[in-house]
């Protein structure tokens, strides 16, 4: 199976290196992961949106997912009181 092309906003970037470090480690291999595997056990589709969650700890990725181009956007990380407003 192809994998998926992995696309991060530069803001992400800087929200995760506000992430502890030791839960970072583990976003990071999460979010990487996701090229081979868009919707692993555990994510959810986001209600109203064309989006997915993903979650370590306290935090959270919200990401799209593209299946005709075959292309995976990661569009924030934050804590779980704050990334969905």
């Amino acid at each position: 199976m192809e994998s998926y092309n992995l696309l991060v906003k530069p803001s992400v970037v800087k929200e995760l290196e506000r992430v502890p470090k030791r839960v970072r480690a583990r976003l990071v291999a999460k979010i990487e992961a996701l090229a081979e595997t868009p919707r692993p056990v555990g994510s959810q589709k986001l209600a109203g949106a064309d989006a997915y969650r993903l979650w370590q700890s306290n935090y959270r990725v919200l990401y799209t997912i593209d299946d005709e181009s075959r292309v995976v956007r990661v569009m924030k990380i934050g804590h779980r009181r704050e990334v969905y407003r």
